[in-house]
Parts: C-alpha cells; structure tokens; sequence
C-alpha cells in the first residue's frame, strides 16, 4: 500500500464538475493498493498517518500531528501509485490490486481513520475525478507499507 500525503490548506475533489468533497487544513492522501495488501498494511498506514509529526508547532517546527492539530483528512484512491514505467513508454500497472480488493481496503483505510474523530472526506471510488489543492509548504511524503 502506498500514501501519497500532502500537507494542504485546503483540498476538493470534483466528478463531472460537480464538488463531491472538500477539507480545510490537514492532509490530501493519495492511496494505491497493491495486489497482495491487507488489512495489516492498512493498518500500519493509518497509524502513521494520524501521528506522522508534518504539522507546525507553535515555534514553526514539524512537529505536530494531524490528531494535535484537529486537521482534516480527504482520501482520494489512486492506482496509478503501482505505475511501473521501467520498461517501453507506457506504464504497466500489473502491481496494482484488483478492483475488489482495492475497493474493500480503499473503503477499510477511510473507515479506520474516520475512527480517529477527524473529518475525513473521500474521493468517489474508481471515478475520473478533479482534485484541487493547495500544497502548504510544501509538504509531500510517500508513505510504504
């Protein structure tokens, strides 16, 4: 499984035009799952997620969590983080989880950070969606489970 976070001001997710969901300040996360993730990955992820100290404390330091700072979490799947562009000019996504599985652990990843008591806003499943962010920092980090 692999996050893409990142640390924003504000983020949205569009489906033909129309906005489905939007945050204020927390974290954009980008979410591939591969074909032999678990609920095990799934739950290492959401742990480090919610206590990965990104957030400026009161001196400006990275140095907060999202739970310290109450922020707002908007999950969007993502299967193009399985791309492998190591060969020829098109990418082959043969890592990437069947659409089952990803659904299943896509859906299990949001409920178990919606658990936390932050605001956590989705994406639509398997859509041609447009996101809009505002990048604070920025501040971008891949996450591996």
């Amino acid at each position: 499984m692999r996050l893409l976070v990142q640390r924003v001001t504000r983020a949205a997710v569009r489906v033909n035009h129309e906005l489905v969901s939007e945050i204020a300040a927390g974290y954009l996360v980008l979410l591939g799952v591969a074909g032999t993730d678990t609920h095990k990955e799934a739950d290492f992820l959401v742990d480090k997620l919610l206590h990965l100290r990104v957030l400026a404390d009161d001196a400006g330091k990275m140095n907060k969590n999202v739970m310290d700072k109450n922020g707002q979490i908007l999950v969007v799947s993502q299967f193009t983080l399985y791309g492998d562009t190591s060969k020829g000019r098109r990418p082959g996504f043969g890592a990437a989880a069947p659409l089952d599985l990803a659904r299943e652990l896509y859906e299990y990843f949001v409920q178990q950070i919606r658990a936390s008591g932050l605001l956590t806003a989705t994406g639509t499943f398997q859509a041609d969606m447009e996101v809009e962010l505002v990048n604070d920092g920025p501040v971008t980090f891949l996450l591996e489970s």
